[in-house]
This record gives C-alpha cells, structure tokens and sequence, in this order.
C-alpha cells in the first residue's frame, strides 16, 4: 500500500486509521494493532512538526508491505531532515521544547517495533523503516 497527503496535523488520524484498516488482514493481536498505530501516529507527527514545521505544502509519504510474518512500514518526509540521527534517537531529545514534545518519538518506535532503521540529511528529508514480527508468526515457527 502506498499513501500520501498534505502534511496537516489532522491527517495524522487518517494515517494512523488507514494503516490500521490495512494491515488487518494479517489479523494482528489488539497489542500489536495499538502498538503499530502509535508508531504510525509518532512518525507523522515527526514528519509534520519537524519535518515540514507544519507547512501543509509538505507531502508525507507511507508505505506497507505485508508479509505473512511481518509487517514493514517506511515513513517519509522530504522536509529539513535531521542534523545528528543519534542525538535525536536519544530519550527526552526534542527541538521544540516549546511546544511540550516528549521527545520519546523514537524511544516508542524502538520499543513497539522489532527493527527500525532512519536514513535523514540536512534539507533532504527523513525515512524511517520500521518491521514488526506478528506473534501469530512467531507461534507458529515454534
């Protein structure tokens, strides 16, 4: 599935539904439904506020490949990018203190998904790659 839309605040629940309806089919537990939900949300969110500064100009892009065993998510903006990928994977960073972010949007994505990987340079947007191992997989290849 591909999809794209205006970088809008709004926009993040239709992500986050759209996705959701999406991978479905695989029939994900509730946990892993309500976990890939808010890495979606975390994402786009990211991809709005930092990415493209709430311009509704900027265009997120999301795509997802189900597997029988795995779902694999990529997130992606074409806005300011990220100076130093690591310092901003580490918990509690943000650059908007003033808007109370959290800074725990790549703390959850680490810790709801099996692999993330974030590719991002200066003025050249950010990808973030994102798998999930179904448990329904991982039973049966016990």
């Amino acid at each position: 599935m591909h999809l794209q839309f205006s970088a809008l605040s709004q926009n993040e629940s239709f992500a986050r539904v759209t996705v959701a309806a999406f991978i479905t089919q695989l029939d994900p537990t509730m946990d892993e439904l309500t976990e890939l939900k808010t890495v979606v949300s975390e994402a786009v969110t990211n991809c709005i506020i930092h990415g493209y500064e709430n311009d509704p100009n900027g265009i997120v892009y999301i795509s997802v490949i189900l597997e029988e065993a795995y779902i694999d998510l990529t997130i992606r903006d074409e806005g300011r990018g990220i100076m130093d990928v690591e310092e901003a994977r580490q918990p509690l960073f943000t650059t908007k203190p003033e808007l109370e972010r959290s800074g725990m949007g790549f703390t959850i994505m680490e810790n709801f998904m099996d692999e993330i990987e974030v590719q991002s340079s200066p003025d050249n947007g950010t990808e973030i790659r994102l798998r999930k191992h179904l448990i329904k997989s991982k039973m049966l290849s016990n």
